[in-house]
C-alpha cells in the first residue's frame, strides 16, 4: 500500500523505527530532529485515527504559479489539465521514479533532484513525504505542493495484486466524467431561418448549444491505464452519419496502454503523446512555456510515450507505440499513427502557378464542425506519421543522448496562399524530420538541448542550461535558433511564436531566495523573425521581460506582485510607405495576487491587474481588472467558491485575461474586453463516496454595449452567461 503524506503506517513497524534512526545518523541538527519528531508523532497519531486520501489539488494556484499571465486564449489549457490528471489519478511513486519523470513535475530543481537520488542511493526508498525535509535542499512548501502529484510506495507491488484483468477491474482509481454546458442567450447561429436544397439551415450551426463531454479513464501507476473521451461542442449534431464519418459524438479518444512488462517498458493502442527530448520535433503535455517558473520549466523531459485521453482534437497521435530496453541504459521507441486531420481542400487547375490539381490550403486546429463549412473540412486529409527514438541513458540518468526521426505523409498536398510570408512554409504531402537531443548532469548544472533538420534542409536547435549558483540563487540561460524552412508539424519548443519556425532568440532566467519565505524570479527573453509574417510585412525582432516578486507567509497563502513588457514589431496599417516596415508595439501588464486561508473553511484570492499598450507613436491605451474570490467550505460535503470582478479596458488589445475555478479538470479562462462585470459561482457537492457533483454558473454584463459577441455568436442584449454541470461516478 502507498503511504502519503498524510496516510501514514502504524506506529511500531519499521517505519517508525527506521525513520527515527536515519534521521539521528544523518544529522543532529534541530531541523532534523524536528522532522524525525514530527514523523515518531504522526506514525502514532496513525493508530488512533483512519487512513485518508491525499491532499486535495490546487490546480488554479499551480497554474498560476507555474504561467506568467495569460495574454491569448489559444494557449492549450486542456493539455495542462490532462497531464496534471495523470499525475493525480496515477501519482508519482518518488521510491521508482527517475530523474526525467521526476523533472516533468515542474516542481523540482536539478539539485533537488540530484539530492533525492542520492538519498535513494544512500539510505533506501523513502518511508513518507515527511522525510523530504531531511533532503538538503527540500522544505516544507515544496512538499506541500508535491503531496497531490505524487506518493511514498514500494517498490513492485503489481506481481502481488494477482492477473492483469482482475487488476484493471478491481483497480480502485478510476472515475467516470460526465460535463455539460451551454450559454443560456439565444444567438442567431440556432435560430431557425431558409434552407438550403440539402434542407439544413443555411449559414446556421447544424446541432444544438449543448456541449457534452463523457470521459472515462483507470489506471495504475507503473502497470496499466484504459480511458476513453467523447465529445460534442456546442453547435455540433449528434448524429450518425457513415459519409461524413460521424458516429454519434463528433469526437472519440480511446487507449489502452501497459507498462513494465520486462524489457517491454510501455505499449500504448489507441491514443498517445509523444515527449522526446526539448520537444523540437515531439512534444506533449505540460509545456508552460514562459512563465513566472523560470528555472523547472525551462528544461523538456524525455519521457517518450504517453497515453492522450484528452479533447484537443489536434495534439495526439493514433495508432500503436512501445519501448523496449534493448539493455539496460538503452531504450527504442517505434510509434506508427494513422488519423484523418480537418483541412481546407481546394482545386489548382484554374491556376497555372499551382502544382497539384487538389491541395490543402492548411490544416485546421480548431476541431469545429458546426457548419456546413466547417462541416465539409471534416477530415479530408489523411496523415500517417511513423518513427522512432532510441536513447542512450547510462547510470542514474545524468548523461542521456537519443536521436528521433518523425516521417509524415499526407493524402493531399499542403499548398499555401501566395503571399511573401509563406514563400518558405511547408508545402507537399511529405516530411521527414530528423534531431539529436541531449542532456548532463554535474554538479549543479545542467546542459540539455536539440537539434533537428527537416527535408527543406532547414535547421532548427535549441540549447540551454540550468546552473545553481547557491543555496538560494538558480539561473538559466537557452539559446534557439529556428531556420525559415524548418517545419515540423508536432514540436513545441521554447518559443514566441506558437510554431517552431523563423525565430532566433536568448533567454535568461533567474531566480534568488534572499530570506525565508520570500523569492525573487525574472527572465529576459530577446527574439528575432529573419523572415516575413503575417501582418508583419518585413523582418522584425523584440523583446520580453518578467520579474515576480513572492512572499509566501505561510503554506497556506501567498502574496506576489508581478510586471511584464513585451515589444514587438507590427506592420501600422496607417503608414504609407512605399515598402511595409513593421513599428514596435509596446504591452506593459502589471499583476496584484494575494491567496489567503484566515480558516479552515474560508479562502480568499484578490486579484488586481492592469495594462499599457501602444502602437509606435500613437496614443497609449489601458485596461485594468479587479477580482475578488471567495471559497467556503462549511461541511465535508459541500464546497462554494464565488467571483465577482470588474473589468474596464479602452479597446481589444487591452483586453484582460484571468484564471477562473471551474469545476474538476476544466478550465476558464476568458478574454474580457469593453466594460463590465464578470461574475461566477461554483459549487461542489459529493453526494456519496462515489458521487460527486459541480455546477457552475458565469455571467458578463457590458456597461457600453448593445450586442455581445458577432456573426452567429451575437447576443442582443449587453449581457452573457453559461451554465456548467459535471458528475463524477468512481466506479
Amino acid at each position: 500500500m502507498s503511504k502519503s503524506l498524510i496516510a501514514l503506517p502504524k506506529p511500531g513497524n519499521r517505519f517508525a523505527r527506521v525513520a527515527i534512526s536515519r534521521l539521528a545518523v544523518r544529522s543532529s541538527s534541530l531541523k532534523t530532529g524536528l522532522a524525525a519528531l514530527l514523523l515518531l508523532t504522526a506514525a502514532t497519531a496513525h493508530a488512533q485515527a483512519p487512513e485518508y486520501p491525499r491532499p486535495r489539488p490546487d490546480l488554479d494556484r499551480l497554474v498560476q504559479e507555474l504561467f506568467a499571465e495569460p495574454q491569448s486564449d489559444n494557449v492549450p489549457y486542456e493539455d495542462l489539465y490532462e497531464t496534471l490528471l495523470q499525475y493525480l489519478q496515477t501519482p508519482l511513486n518518488l521510491n521508482t521514479a527517475s530523474r526525467e519523470e521526476l523533472s516533468s513535475l515542474l516542481l523540482l530543481s536539478e539539485p533537488q533532484i540530484t539530492a533525492l537520488l542520492e538519498h535513494r542511493q544512500q539510505n533506501g526508498p523513502l518511508l513518507s513525504l515527511y522525510e523530504l525535509q531531511s533532503i538538503r535542499g527540500f522544505d516544507l512548501r515544496t512538499a506541500y505542493r508535491m503531496a497531490a502529484f505524487v506518493n511514498v510506495g514500494d517498490q513492485n507491488t503489481n506481481a502481488a495484486r494477482g492477473p492483469l484483468w482482475r487488476r484493471i477491474l478491481q483497480e480502485e482509481n478510476n472515475a467516470l466524467f460526465i460535463r455539460y454546458e451551454r450559454v443560456l442567450e439565444e444567438r442567431p447561429g440556432y435560430a431557425p431561418s431558409d434552407t438550403t436544397s440539402t434542407g439544413r439551415p443555411a449559414s446556421r450551426y447544424l446541432g444544438s448549444p449543448d456541449k457534452v463531454l463523457v470521459r472515462f479513464r483507470t489506471s495504475h501507476a507503473r502497470d496499466f491505464s484504459v480511458g476513453f473521451a467523447a465529445e460534442k461542442d456546442a453547435g455540433e449534431q449528434f448524429t450518425w452519419d457513415q459519409k461524413t464519418r460521424r458516429y454519434g459524438f463528433d469526437y472519440y479518444a480511446g487507449h489502452i496502454a501497459l507498462f513494465e512488462r520486462g524489457r517491454l517498458k510501455s505499449v500504448i493502442l489507441g491514443d498517445y503523446q509523444l515527449q522526446f527530448g526539448q520537444g523540437l520535433l515531439l512534444s506533449s503535455g505540460l509545456q508552460v512555456g514562459k512563465g513566472a517558473e523560470t528555472i523547472t520549466t525551462l528544461r523538456r523531459s524525455n519521457l517518450g510515450i504517453r497515453p492522450y485521453n484528452s479533447v484537443l482534437e489536434s495534439t495526439f497521435f493514433r495508432g500503436a507505440a512501445a519501448t523496449v530496453a534493448v539493455a539496460p541504459s538503452l531504450r527504442l521507441t517505434g510509434f506508427a499513427s494513422v488519423k484523418r486531420v480537418d483541412a481546407s481542400l481546394q482545386s489548382g487547375v484554374a491556376d497555372t502557378l499551382r502544382e497539384f490539381d487538389e491541395f490543402a490550403s492548411g490544416l485546421l486546429i480548431s476541431g469545429f464542425h458546426r457548419t456546413e463549412n466547417e462541416l465539409a473540412n471534416r477530415k479530408n486529409v489523411r496523415e500517417v506519421i511513423t518513427g522512432g527514438n532510441v536513447t542512450f541513458a547510462p547510470g542514474g540518468g545524468r548523461f542521456n543522448l537519443g536521436l528521433t526521426a518523425v516521417n509524415t505523409q499526407l493524402s493531399t498536398p499542403l499548398e499555401r496562399s501566395l503571399e511573401p510570408y509563406n514563400r518558405y512554409e511547408f508545402r507537399g504531402n511529405h516530411n521527414l524530420a530528423i534531431s539529436a537531443h541531449y542532456s548532463y548532469g554535474w554538479r549543479n548544472l545542467s546542459l540539455f538541448g536539440e537539434t533537428g533538420r527537416s527535408s527543406s534542409g532547414g535547421i532548427g536547435t535549441v540549447n540551454g542550461l540550468l546552473a545553481s549558483l547557491g543555496p538560494d540563487v538558480d539561473a538559466s540561460v537557452l539559446h534557439r535558433s529556428y531556420a525559415r524552412n524548418f517545419h515540423t508539424l508536432y514540436g513545441n519548443a521554447l518559443a514566441e511564436n506558437t510554431r517552431n519556425i523563423n525565430e532566433n532568440g536568448l533567454y535568461f532566467g533567474l531566480k534568488v531566495r534572499p530570506i525565508a519565505r520570500w523569492e525573487l524570479s525574472a527572465y529576459y527573453d530577446q527574439f528575432s523573425f529573419p523572415w516575413l509574417k503575417y501582418q508583419v510585412g518585413g523582418p522584425s525582432r523584440g523583446y520580453d521581460w518578467l520579474v515576480r516578486v513572492t512572499y509566501a507567509p505561510t503554506k497556506t497563502s501567498l502574496l506576489y506582485a508581478q510586471f511584464r513588457t513585451r515589444e514587438k514589431e507590427y506592420d501600422d496599417d496607417q503608414l504609407v510607405r512605399p515598402a511595409p516596415m513593421p513599428v514596435p508595439t509596446v504591452r506593459r501588464s502589471l499583476l496584484f495576487y494575494y491567496d489567503t486561508n484566515p480558516t479552515q473553511t474560508l479562502s480568499l484570492r484578490t486579484r488586481v491587474q492592469g495594462t499599457l499598450y501602444r502602437e509606435n507613436e500613437g496614443p497609449t491605451t489601458s485596461g485594468f481588472l479587479l477580482a475578488q474570490d471567495v471559497t467556503v467550505h462549511p461541511m465535508q460535503r459541500l464546497r462554494l467558491t464565488g467571483r465577482y470582478a470588474l473589468f474596464d479596458t479602452d479597446d481589444f488589445d487591452t483586453r484582460q485575461y484571468a484564471f477562473e475555478q471551474d469545476v474538476l479538470y476544466a478550465f476558464s479562462v476568458p478574454g474580457l474586453s469593453g466594460r463590465g462585470t464578470r461574475m461566477y459561482a461554483l459549487a461542489e457537492v459529493k453526494l456519496n463516496r462515489r458521487l460527486t457533483l459541480w455546477l457552475r454558473y458565469a455571467v458578463t454584463r457590458y456597461r457600453d454595449q448593445r450586442t455581445v459577441g458577432s456573426g452567429l455568436e451575437e447576443i442582443q442584449g449587453p449581457q452573457r452567461s453559461d451554465v456548467k454541470a459535471q458528475l463524477r461516478v468512481a466506479l
